[in-house]
């Protein structure tokens, strides 16, 4: 299809929505999402992150569309850390060279170690230090690629998660109801206990990964609520084997952990958005009569005829992962991710899911691709 004809059925749908997921060095797959869309002339009017995704989504939004891709490219560039892992290895040796390094000296332009976190666990660091990594490295990089002004004024609406230390609850910080800072992005990043938390007005935030890593919520509890095409993107499987062995173990447990209750947040919401069509179309057949009450008012306002379409882009998994891939900031990873990413994109933009016929009594229409192939298209159940 022409870009600017898919462009044009995209826009149709309502808003176009980037939900990203976070995930460390898997967020490279994010990068090749992004590409994807941005070759087909789709500009997502709310960009969605958690870790690593607010990360991406900041320098989505923190830049000019025509810049995108470039400062995408730059930070993905600097924080390869493989330049001095010795040529001809074995992959599993490569591998546990790569990890020794980026454990014992960080990751460039990204975090480096704090000596005194590793000296002794009881160490006083104080709040704002407590954490095994400096990610000072990280801000510097942050402040050089991302325009705050484009940021919060650019016309593309960005929302990053961090979860609050003291409460244990999740703080979605969102450029539509304030100003957004590096500080921002550095929160829904400060996964513990490798990095420490970040201070916003008197409170401590950790990585927004914690609470919800997948924070597709935020598009459904958002008010008042607009047609959408949502583009979520999940680089940590849900679907896996039965691990055999505890290496087997290690890595499906990270899959499990970080993917996050997506399923049931679209399993309650496919409930929700059937319920209020249902009410909207209960509330038609009211006498003229009976619609003049107040409470037939209260109670019209629970339904709603707005329109979801989800496309859930999930990530494949690549040859010798394990439990440390969300470390492996390689190059060779790094672009093998990112190819993954558009490829996988631009076949899902190709089957276009949501041209499939659906009950018009649904809201919320699911489409699932995973390596580009639709494994489910469905509506509410």
């Amino acid at each position: 299809m022409a870009r600017q004809s898919l462009a044009n059925e995209v826009a149709a749908l309502g808003q176009t929505v980037l939900v990203l997921q976070g995930g460390g060095a898997l967020g490279a797959y994010q990068v090749g999402v992004y590409e994807a869309l941005h070759e087909a002339g789709i500009a997502p009017q709310w960009v969605i992150g958690t870790s690593i995704g607010a990360i991406n989504a900041a320098l989505i939004v923190g830049n000019k569309p025509e810049d995108r891709m470039e400062k995408l490219s730059e930070f993905w560039s600097r924080v390869q850390n493989d330049m001095f892992v010795p040529g001809g290895l074995p992959a599993w040796l490569a591998t546990a060279t790569r990890n020794m390094l980026a454990v014992s000296g960080g990751v460039p332009s990204f975090f480096s170690p704090n000596p005194l976190a590793f000296l002794s666990p009881h160490n006083n660091l104080g709040p704002e230090d407590a954490g095994y990594y400096s990610v000072s490295p990280l801000r510097r990089t942050l402040e050089e690629l991302v325009d705050l002004d484009q940021l919060n004024s650019g016309g593309t609406r960005v929302t990053v998660g961090a979860s609050c230390v003291r409460t244990a609850e999740m703080r979605y910080f969102d450029s539509r109801e304030m100003p957004l800072s590096v500080d921002h992005i550095m929160a829904s990043g400060a996964l513990p206990p490798g990095f420490p938390p970040v201070r916003i007005d008197g409170e401590l935030y950790w990585d927004g990964g914690i609470l919800s890593n997948t924070p597709v919520e935020v598009v459904f509890d958002d008010n008042p609520r607009r047609n959408s095409l949502v583009f979520a993107v999940h680089i940590w499987n849900p679907h896996g084997p039965e691990p055999e062995t505890i290496w087997e173990v290690m890595n499906r447990q990270k899959d499990v952990q970080y993917s996050s209750r997506a399923v049931s947040h679209i399993q309650r919401q496919r409930q929700i958005h059937r319920m209020r069509h249902i009410i909207a179309e209960l509330s038609k057949l009211v006498p003229e009569d009976k619609r003049r009450n107040n409470m037939f008012a209260d109670l019209k306002s629970y339904g709603c005829l707005t329109r979801m379409h989800v496309v859930r882009l999930l990530a494949p998994a690549l040859d010798y992962e394990d439990h440390s891939k969300d470390i492996d900031f390689s190059a060779h990873g790094i672009r093998r991710r990112r190819d993954a990413g558009y490829s996988d994109t631009m076949k899902t933009l190709e089957n276009a899911p949501w041209r499939a016929p659906v009950d018009e009594i649904e809201g919320f229409i699911l489409h699932e691709a995973s390596g580009g192939q639709m494994v489910e298209t469905a509506a509410a159940r």
